[in-house]
């Protein structure tokens, strides 16, 4: 067997030496952007380092203000989700009987209410119903 020797690998300048026809101007400029960029990356690690456990405290302290806004809106969602159906029901009866009205005056071949009267006049218990409002029992516990 024969040993091929392979020339020596020169490692990659980063700058061309000061003989190629580089003033030597462009060697400090260079060696001292190289150097602030060093300098720049150093406070960026040392930001990173500081702001890691920051940033996990004010993502802890988020998610405890998140469970405690869970826990108080819970009950008042459940509230209102209450208060909701009792008005839905209210107002799922009121159409119920303003329909029946309409469909009674249809069969008894009653007129339709002219623009001068008003149609709560053909109807004065459901609009006894809607001016009086809500009864106090259910909104007791508001």
């Amino acid at each position: 067997m024969t040993d091929q020797q392979l020339p020596p690998v020169e490692p990659a300048a980063e700058e061309p030496p000061a003989h190629e026809g580089t003033p030597p101007e462009a060697h400090t400029a260079s060696s001292q952007a190289r150097e602030w960029l060093a300098q720049l990356q150093q406070m960026i690690d040392q930001v990173t380092a500081h702001a890691g456990p920051v940033a996990r405290d004010v993502a802890a302290k988020a998610a405890e203000l998140a469970a405690v806004a869970g826990d108080r809106a819970g009950p008042l969602a459940k509230r209102a989700a209450e208060k909701t159906e009792a008005v839905g029901a209210r107002v799922a009866d009121r159409s119920r009987r303003f329909a029946e009205g309409v469909r009674n005056r249809v069969d008894a071949d009653e007129p339709a209410p002219t623009a001068d009267e008003p149609a709560a006049a053909a109807e004065p218990a459901a609009a006894a119903d809607a001016a009086a409002g809500p009864p106090d029992d259910e909104t007791a516990g508001a």
